[in-house]
């Protein structure tokens, strides 16, 4: 039970679960402008087991830091002992969301890399550390990290830009997302009543595909995050509260 919640548990996180240069952000000085900061709090269930997903976004000088914290609760404790922690630094430009830097530490399965990674955008080159181990990478395009990807989504439903595709960045893989809309709805979660649009994205060659109900009101914030695996529901997480900063 301790391997699978923590195989699931990595899953759902690493899809949201999943940052400047003067010159290059052209568009930059609007970033003020394109998300509210705020923190949020999201029940999970998987299976039988049940986790907390605590997020937070804070303004910088340069763009947004966004921290996201998941924690097994309750009797799943017994399961699985530890946290997930990832750290995304990112600005706004003219082509949307660029991450700048990267950290995560997951202490529930000691084998998931740690890491911690820096972008340059004006070289397209990505460097750091995964599991203390130094590497540098040239990316042919621009590329999200696990985190960044959430806000680079609700960017672009802001800005009736949403693409089909999205690369991503992950510690020391390369992936692309293929991703689409499946219509409106409106749904009651533990924060509040919301009509939302949702966005599905799955990996190429992977059998899990992600949707998330996005509200507009919250800046398209996700308020329900469900993960399928071979058609089956396996992970599904609520929005419990969400709290403008001032």
């Amino acid at each position: 039970m301790n391997g699978h919640y923590r195989r699931h548990i990595r899953g759902f996180h690493g899809l949201l679960s999943l940052l400047l240069a003067a010159g290059l952000f052209a568009g930059a000085a609007r970033a003020s402008a394109e998300f509210t900061p705020h923190t949020a709090e999201y029940g999970i269930k998987i299976s039988i087991v049940g986790g907390r997903l605590s997020t937070e976004l804070k303004a910088t000088d340069s763009g947004y830091t966004a921290r996201h914290h998941v924690e097994p609760t309750g009797m799943s404790k017994i399961l699985a002992h530890g946290d997930i922690t990832e750290v995304s630094e990112f600005a706004v430009g003219d082509e949307g969301v660029y991450p700048m830097a990267y950290q995560t530490n997951d202490t529930i399965d000691k084998d998931d890399p740690r890491a911690d990674i820096r972008f340059d955008w004006n070289t397209y080159q990505v460097s750091g550390t995964v599991n203390d181990e130094e590497f540098q990478f040239t990316l042919d395009r621009l590329r999200q990290d696990r985190v960044s990807i959430q806000y680079a989504l609700m960017h672009d439903l802001q800005n009736n830009e949403l693409s089909e595709r999205y690369e991503l960045f992950e510690a020391d893989k390369l992936k692309t997302l293929n991703v689409r809309s499946v219509g409106t709805k409106q749904v009651k979660v533990p924060a509040g009543t919301f009509t939302v649009v949702g966005i599905q994205h799955q990996a190429e060659n992977s059998s899990r595909v992600t949707t998330l109900w996005c509200a507009e009101e919250l800046d398209y914030l996700p308020v329900v995050i469900e993960q399928h695996r071979k058609g089956k529901l396996r992970v599904r997480a609520t929005l419990r509260r969400y709290t403008p900063s001032t």
